[in-house]
């Protein structure tokens, strides 16, 4: 009885895992990065290439930004970028892990960004610490400083301690043009909005300013394009 019971819960487990991944039957697993292998720093283009390595995490290594990059965006915005190269999507699901390394203060922050044709466009969710005009919330870059557009946002999140992990998630769906993030619960979302300045762009990790690092990343998508074209020109 208790074998039979405890099989029941697995079965349980697993299929409520999969529904708390919400990925639509017309996509597909576009992306998948664990950095088993050192070679896997090569998906991605930097602001500063210098700035970033794979430092050994877990099992494998992780994709971290240790220092402040030498960029100057060309607009007010974030300056520590890691864009994954090769393909732009619309619509997606992301999942990855974060740790943020750095000191406890009101923008203690970790970014991830989507939708970006080159560095004067795109958007990126910043997850800190404590909201107000210019973090946690959801922001555009549109030929412009960065602009606040996020519509309901939370009070904030607690990364915790230096070693520790979370799972954010962030879907955005072209047809309604929203754009929802997720931080630890996949069930409730800090943030979301509704905007439609891009519609396909590349997917990038880093911060606006602090330190961090970034695994387990997986990206699904009913379509992607691909692109061979450069942003920070590394």
């Amino acid at each position: 009885m208790k074998l039979f019971l405890s099989i029941i819960l697995i079965c349980f487990s697993i299929q409520f895992t999969l529904r708390g991944q919400d990925v639509p039957k017309n996509y597909s697993l576009i992306y998948e990065q664990s950095f088993s292998e050192k070679e896997a720093i090569e998906d991605f283009e930097m602001t500063d290439p210098e700035a970033w390595s794979l430092t050994t995490e877990k099992t494998g290594y992780a994709l971290a930004i240790s220092q402040q990059s030498n960029y100057t965006p060309p607009f007010r915005s974030p300056f520590n970028i890691a864009i994954v190269k090769g393909f732009s999507v619309g619509s997606f699901i992301l999942e990855a892990e974060l740790q943020q390394t750095g000191k406890e203060y009101g923008h203690r922050d970790l970014c991830i960004f989507f939708g970006m044709e080159d560095p004067a466009n795109f958007y990126y969710t910043h997850i800190a610490t404590a909201p107000d005009p210019h973090a946690h919330n959801i922001f555009l870059v549109h030929n412009a400083p960065r602009v606040a557009i996020g519509k309901k946002i939370n009070n904030g999140i607690d990364w915790g301690s230096t070693e520790q992990w979370h799972k954010v998630k962030v879907v955005r769906n072209l047809k309604d043009h929203s754009i929802k993030v997720y931080f630890d619960d996949m069930t409730t979302p800090i943030m979301e909005t509704n905007d439609h300045h891009f519609d396909y762009g590349q997917i990038g990790f880093g911060t606006f300013d602090d330190i961090g690092r970034f695994d387990s990343i997986k990206i699904w998508a009913p379509e992607k394009t691909s692109t061979s074209k450069t942003l920070f020109g590394n």
